[in-house]
């Protein structure tokens, strides 16, 4: 977010926590892109803040409350006050409970274990959401469309658009089981807690192949995560791959260092196989 955006979007989140009995005198951001996270003291609140219209908080909320009645490894809402979104200065707020970070963190295997309860927990709830090919669109959009990415060059433009349509018609080719998927498990959305690992940022769940899923988290994690199809894994590995390159050439993205990221993307996927995983791109730039 810009600055002035931060300022009002930390506004909003301490004067909801305020008004709910939760007293927060002081606010630290966690993370900042398209999207705020707070942890809101001394009442030890996690707070979620976005642009009213730019968010999908209503489905987060609920399918959180879902995945928690089944057992599955996620974040929980904060308990001390009712399960909602709200609104406030044009901000959507939610609160969820702050768990403090264990280390060291948790081993690739806890995490792929985590990982397929999750996933089991997933197939036991049933919520209308979108498709994997449905994020594959909306990458289609930005570069196809010069006022979306003006900083892209065309023959960059040409290429991205010929891989997204090309993965897209691979995977679905090979007809997989699909299911509900948590959409992007990467490291930044597992936090090691006492309870174990567990899994935030709910708002990107989409259908497809366990595949897609596992395409956004370390090969280690991949390796203790049962039955996985490496053909399909590459493919969607490569199609993720494609996908956040196009996102960081949005003319509104707000990823931090996103254009340096777009371009390290372009490069990798002009190089070819074998294919990095998105953690290892993020460690060669520095972080996220």
């Amino acid at each position: 977010m810009e600055i002035t955006d931060v300022t009002r979007a930390i506004a909003a989140a301490t004067s909801v926590a305020a008004s709910l009995d939760l007293p927060a005198d002081d606010a630290v951001v966690l993370h900042d892109s398209n999207k705020l996270a707070l942890r809101l003291t001394p009442c030890d609140v996690f707070a979620r803040v976005a642009p009213v219209g730019q968010e999908v908080a209503q489905f987060e909320v609920d399918l959180a409350q879902r995945l928690a009645e089944v057992g599955s490894p996620v974040g929980r809402l904060e308990p001390r006050v009712d399960p909602r979104v709200h609104i406030r200065d044009g901000f959507a707020v939610t609160l969820w409970t702050y768990y403090e970070p264990v280390a060291p963190g948790a081993s690739p295997a806890d995490i792929a274990k985590a990982l397929e309860e999750l996933h089991a927990g997933m197939r036991a709830v049933d919520v209308p959401s979108p498709r994997f090919t449905d994020r594959v669109t909306e990458a289609e959009v930005i570069v196809a469309d010069p006022a979306r990415s003006p900083e892209l060059a065309d023959a960059d433009r040409v290429f991205l658009g010929g891989r997204l349509a090309d993965l897209r018609r691979a995977i679905e080719e090979r007809g997989a089981v699909e299911q509900l998927l948590h959409g992007e498990p990467h490291p930044g959305n597992v936090l090691s807690t006492r309870n174990g690992p567990l899994f935030i940022d709910l708002e990107t769940c989409c259908r497809g192949p366990v595949e897609f899923d596992l395409a956004h988290v370390p090969e280690a994690v991949c390796e203790h995560y049962p039955g996985v199809d490496r053909e399909l894994l590459d493919e969607c590995r490569q199609l993720v791959l494609v996908m956040v390159a196009a996102w960081r050439w949005d003319v509104g993205d707000q990823f931090p260092r996103g254009r340096l990221f777009g371009e390290e993307l372009l490069r990798v996927l002009r190089e070819g196989a074998p294919w990095p995983t998105l953690d290892t791109v993020v460690e060669r730039l520095g972080g996220r």
